[in-house]
């Protein structure tokens, strides 16, 4: 399993500002919870999860910070920069997801975790 390929596509989908291409990555039952909330099921649920971000940050800009992996699990580090749409300020915030990939390359489960503080320091 090439994990950097994985990454790179992952950044790119998140990059090209259609949440449809972000659920692409996940298994058709995966999902992702972010800071131990709920959990978004499906790639419906991700495509609704990603959808919200993006609106929120205008001009998103997500980089892969690196990458470890053992077998089928990985954690993705990454940075994304933008403007809050709400607020008109620019933000930049720092996070990491720990994967669970099928044996496709899937991520079958995304544990998505970022400073909520530091992040509402910079949108208000």
């Amino acid at each position: 399993m090439d994990i950097a390929a994985i990454a790179a596509g992952y950044t790119a989908a998140w990059n090209s500002g259609h949440p449809e291409a972000v659920a692409d990555h996940y298994a058709a039952d995966g999902g992702i919870s972010i800071n131990g909330g709920p959990f978004w099921h499906g790639r419906a649920g991700v495509t609704e999860m990603a959808g919200g971000f993006l609106a929120d940050i205008r001009g998103m800009v997500l980089r892969c910070d690196g990458m470890r992996a053992a077998g089928l699990t990985a954690i993705y580090l990454w940075t994304f920069t933008g403007t809050h749409a709400a607020s008109g300020k620019p933000v930049s915030v720092a996070g990491w997801e720990a994967w669970e990939l099928n044996e496709a390359g899937q991520i079958a489960a995304s544990r998505g975790w970022f400073d909520a503080e530091d992040y509402a320091r910079q949108t208000v």
